[in-house]
């Protein structure tokens, strides 16, 4: 491996040769907090010279050369100096705007102008509106993630700059001309100090090399990710077959637009630990590149990048319920999948990956799938929801342990496999008593609001299996409607702690009309109109002259020990 490498200043950087951001290279990825943490380092606390670290490159081309590490730093200030050029036009300053714009575009030796900084995954965003100089041509660009980060670190880069004009635009004791001058060194003074910044420029052989050295890089406020290195390994197996056509990397990047075009909390990281923990044997995130190199090599690279890019689909769909179309009879299945987002639990994912796979090729039916993924959304209720335990990790090596057994099971062994995960399931419940006791505490008032979306999961659950309406078929629908505090918040008849009138037993799901026609009515006048309505009504309710402390609690207890026995039940 040949490496040379010599000090050099960014102005040297930028002058001398032209920058491409490799396929295997990740987006830009900065955040507020490293653009600050950058201007205050490189600018206002430098006195110039400042050092930013080392910048890794390799040969392309005499004059071009690939960005292994300082991507990050070097797209930062190709924006800085974007911002800096229209803040010099902005004060009339024609000549100093195309001086700044000479760093970011330049003729190469044909007499062409090229951009110092070429990169294609943000193409054409950052060329139109970052480093054009003129107004771009382009009207509507579709804004992907990684230009979101570009768009916002620009935006904040000139609301830093802005700040520093405003400062001199505020002294009073300046003539109009003396602030142009003050606006112009000042402007300089930015330029210059990033100009002047000082980087180790290590160049490499070739770009193997450059494969090597990437998984062993950190980057200055960002280290490199899971779905980076495997990005940079699949590249590597995969290498291009026309000058013009990248295909491994388009497919990456479709992959990676699924992903992280949900509102959904999915990255790329926890997606590829869970596809690998339905597929192969179980390891940490930590470690999961260490086991896919070992997997993963030129034989089955390709197969392995077209299995991420028909799984992300699987993963967003099961994990984002708004992005399959789902068919009448898979309502139940959706509604399940909801669910266990509401519970914030992820230990499950890769089964759920693993027989939601199955369903899509047909290896299971929608009955199978419904159940399995019912029992898992009922343990998940009684286990995390409610009385919260915690797994020491064995629940996830089981989950990976039946998601691997059901990929890799015959057609006969597949049932097995879910009927074995079901007993475990199961056996894993904690008591009846220690439930209830957990169910007490749960609530929701408008001072409580913290597990409206729970205790609203819970009041549709039992609804929907006790209500006639409801198993008769008849269409309800249960977003639309809204929690009904039995004894009201605001109903000073009776002194009632806050605590109690927010616990389950108070509760009911009603019409949003119907609750507002309810107000703070005492509750011999609520039961009258309930009475008169559709909505479902529970002896508890149903047989009280008078509502108070007592009767709470026990509704409360005896809806526990329903949601347990019965409903819950699997």
């Amino acid at each position: 491996m040949n490496i040379s490498s010599i000090d050099k200043t960014i102005r040297t950087v930028l002058n001398s040769s032209y920058y491409k951001i490799p396929r295997f290279q990740r987006p830009y990825s900065w955040e507020r907090e490293h653009i600050e943490d950058f201007w205050n380092d490189s600018i206002i606390e430098s006195s110039g010279d400042y050092f930013i670290g080392s910048m890794v490159v390799y040969e392309i081309t005499e004059d071009t050369y690939g960005v292994v590490d300082g991507q990050q730093r070097l797209t930062t200030i190709t924006m800085l100096l974007g911002v800096l050029r229209e803040a010099f036009k902005s004060i009339g300053e024609e000549n100093l705007a195309k001086g700044t714009q000479g760093m970011i575009e330049r003729k190469d030796l044909d007499d062409d102008l090229n951009y110092v900084l070429q990169t294609e995954s943000s193409y054409p965003f950052f060329h139109e509106n970052i480093q054009k100089f003129d107004d771009s041509d382009v009207s509507e660009i579709p804004i992907k993630k990684e230009e979101e980060y570009i768009k916002k670190g620009y935006d904040f880069l000139i609301s830093l700059v802005n700040k520093e004009m405003a400062s001199i635009d505020e002294k009073t004791t300046i003539s109009k001309k003396e602030k142009q001058e003050q606006k112009v060194e000042a402007l300089k003074n930015i330029r210059d100090k990033i100009l002047n910044l000082k980087v180790i420029y290590i160049e490499l052989g070739n770009e193997d090399d450059a494969y090597i050295i990437f998984e062993t890089l950190n980057t200055r406020g960002k280290d490199l990710r899971v779905s980076d290195l495997v990005k940079n390994h699949l590249t590597k197996m995969l290498p291009k077959s026309n000058k013009s056509v990248d295909l491994s990397k388009d497919k990456w990047t479709d992959a990676r637009t699924i992903i992280e075009g949900s509102n959904a909390d999915l990255n790329m990281d926890s997606f590829l630990h869970h596809l690998w923990l339905s597929k192969y044997e179980f390891t940490t995130q930590k470690k999961l590149f260490k086991s896919l190199k070992q997997i993963v090599t030129k034989r089955n690279a390709k197969d392995f990048l077209n299995d991420i890019l028909n799984e992300t689909k699987i993963y967003r769909e099961t994990l984002d319920t708004t992005y399959r179309e789902w068919k009448k009879e898979e309502e139940e299945l959706k509604n399940s999948l909801q669910a266990l987002t509401i519970f914030r639990v992820k230990q499950q994912i890769p089964m759920l990956l693993s027989v939601m796979r199955e369903y899509d090729r047909g290896g299971l039916k929608l009955k199978r799938v419904k159940d399995i993924i019912n029992a898992i959304e009922c343990f998940h209720f009684i286990f995390t929801a409610i009385t919260s335990q915690r797994s020491s990790g064995g629940i996830s090596f089981m989950y990976a342990f039946h998601a691997r057994q059901l990929d890799q099971a015959d057609q006969k062994d597949k049932t097995k496999s879910l009927d074995d995960l079901k007993k475990k399931l199961r056996d894993k419940l904690p008591s009846r008593d220690e439930f209830v006791a957990n169910f007490l505490e749960l609530n929701y008032s408008s001072v409580f609001t913290k597990e409206k979306a729970l205790v609203k999961y819970i009041l549709t659950k039992y609804d929907k299996y006790y209500s006639k309406q409801a198993q008769t078929g008849t269409a309800i629908h249960y977003d639309q409607m809204t929690i009904e505090h039995i004894f009201a918040e605001k109903d000073s008849s009776k002194y009632i702690d806050i605590t109690n009138i927010g616990k389950i037993g108070n509760l009911l799901l009603m019409e949003e009309g119907l609750n507002g026609n309810l107000g703070n009515k005492p509750f011999i006048d609520k039961k009258k109109i309930y009475l008169q309505s559709n909505i479902y009504l529970d002896d508890e309710v149903k047989n009280a002259t008078d509502w108070g402390e007592k009767d709470i609690i026990d509704r409360t207890e005896e809806i526990a020990i329903r949601l347990f026995d019965t409903v819950f039940k699997f």
